[in-house]
């Protein structure tokens, strides 16, 4: 049987990335790897990162759309809204430009720039478009006969195909403690210790399971092998 594996929050991250594919013998031949978003932010290769994402799903395996992700697609493509941009910044996209040869002088301490600033920083240069093509394409679900995977989670009572894709990579707490289904919710989004205080995966008693180690803040970087339950992390 294929073993089915699941990786989140990576976060430009790529040494940790293709250590943690080394650790679990990835071999896309007999494995199937699902990606679930947050590729970019907040790590020093996120360019790095995509290549690498794009490759192996040129090999076969799918990856979804994160909220990092989405908020990067959303700065490039509509820089008529500087809110787009900020928050991009706020959350780590500094990082991401810096990975692609921007430079831009920050404001403050909180990662906010200033307006005048923006139109020059927001140019898509020819290394970034084809990254911001592959983002556009990600779709934000995928599901099994017995397993949703997504990147923060689902609505509790709305019907998963009716979603706002919005809804599903940034909720939280209303899907952490309200979701009731008979498939297992594989999720990424928010880190471990902050679900039970333990950087440990999490298996919830409600049927989810949470699988970001918080590897964008020094932890650790899991593979979940869904069928068997057998965790791996590279730190």
């Amino acid at each position: 049987m294929r073993r089915l594996l699941a990786i989140s929050d990576i976060h430009g991250d790529l040494e940790k990335f293709e250590r943690l594919l080394e650790i679990v013998n990835f071999d896309n031949k007999h494995d199937n790897l699902l990606l679930l978003g947050d590729y970019v932010d907040r790590g020093p290769h996120s360019r790095q990162v995509l290549d690498k994402v794009m490759e192996l799903t040129a090999e076969g395996a799918i990856a979804l759309m994160g909220n990092h992700d989405k908020m990067m697609i959303d700065a490039l493509e509509h820089p008529e809204d500087p809110l787009h941009l900020k928050r991009w910044y706020y959350n780590g996209g500094i990082k991401t430009l810096e990975n692609y040869g921007y430079r831009v002088e920050k404001n403050d301490a909180k990662y906010w720039y200033k307006t005048e600033e923006m139109p020059e920083t927001l140019v898509i240069n020819e290394e970034i478009r084809p990254h911001i093509d592959f983002l556009k394409t990600l779709p934000y679900y995928y599901e099994t006969d017995t397993h949703i995977f997504v990147h923060a989670g689902v609505h509790p009572v709305t019907a998963l195909e009716l979603t706002e894709p919005y809804t599903l990579v940034w909720i939280r707490e209303e899907f952490h403690k309200g979701y009731q289904g008979e498939k297992t919710v594989v999720f990424g989004h928010t880190p471990t210790k902050h679900l039970h205080k333990k950087p440990e995966v999490y298996f919830g008693e409600n049927n989810i399971i949470g699988i970001d180690g918080g590897c964008a803040y020094g932890g650790r970087l899991y593979c979940l092998d869904v069928l068997e339950k057998m965790v791996y992390y590279a730190e």
